[in-house]
């Protein structure tokens, strides 16, 4: 019954995305497995039915070289941020945001993906900073 629910909202969801093109939102990918980290971001259209976040994360991990099981890592990654974006867009009135021109200037870096090998005790560090800006941009949002 909840899981009916959910896949009914889901498809309510989709549905407002279909009559409107071009919804480009920016995923962010922070991936840790093992003591390998990726951190990526880049755009993807919501609106675009053959977007897969499965065949997306096939690709980036053949073109950077990645393991398996960098794959479900990505694709669970990205589809929570779609998931999170469609409930957003569906509950405000604001419009997305656009895009003003389709080439990046400046800051570059950013929008290519970036692979770390780190020591055990790196990884620790990285995820205890991780988690500690996780918390504070949670106490950020109940703020507001």
């Amino acid at each position: 019954n909840i899981i009916r629910t959910q896949v009914d909202g889901y498809d309510a969801d989709t549905k407002a995305l279909v009559e409107n093109s071009d919804h480009r939102v920016i995923i962010k990918l922070n991936v840790h497995v093992g003591n390998t980290s990726l951190v990526d971001q880049f755009e993807w259209d919501i609106s675009c039915p053959q977007n897969s976040p499965e065949e997306f994360a096939r690709t980036l991990c053949q073109e950077l070289g990645l393991g398996g099981e960098f794959i479900s890592a990505i694709s669970y990654s990205i589809r929570g941020q779609l998931g999170w974006h469609i409930k957003t867009m569906t509950f405000t009135e604001a419009p997305l945001k656009t895009i003003e021109t389709p080439l990046r200037t400046g800051n570059l870096d950013k929008w290519a993906p970036s692979i770390e090998n780190l020591t055990d005790q790196e990884m620790e560090k990285k995820i205890r900073d991780q988690d500690r800006n996780a918390r504070r941009m949670r106490r950020l949002a109940n703020m507001n």
